[in-house]
This record gives C-alpha cells, sequence and structure tokens, in this order.
C-alpha cells in the first residue's frame, strides 16, 4: 500500500498573475517543473501582475 501524502506536504509554487500559492497535483506529476500558472485563466492572460496587491 502507497505512503500517504498529506496536502500539506505537498510542493507548492506563486502563480506569476495572480500571486496566489497553488499545490502540485497528480495529473502535473510528469510535467510539474514546466507548470508555470495555476489555471487557464491565468495562462491566458499570461502577463505578470504588477499591482496584485489592488
Amino acid at each position: 500500500m502507497p505512503k500517504m501524502i498529506r496536502k500539506g506536504d505537498l510542493p507548492t509554487k506563486t502563480c506569476p498573475v495572480c500571486n496566489r500559492p497553488f499545490a502540485w497535483r497528480r495529473k502535473w506529476e510528469r510535467d510539474w517543473d514546466r507548470v508555470v500558472y495555476c489555471s487557464d485563466r491565468c495562462r491566458r492572460s499570461g502577463k505578470p501582475s504588477t499591482n496584485a496587491a489592488s
């Protein structure tokens, strides 16, 4: 039986568009190094936000 990994122990990254953290997902298992954006919406936007605090 595989060892269970807690959600808090998964690697995280910060989206350059919305500046929010997002966690590793099983569907990104093979290409986690190439994942940059947290969602399709951020990927389509593509430009990093300069005023995320507003």
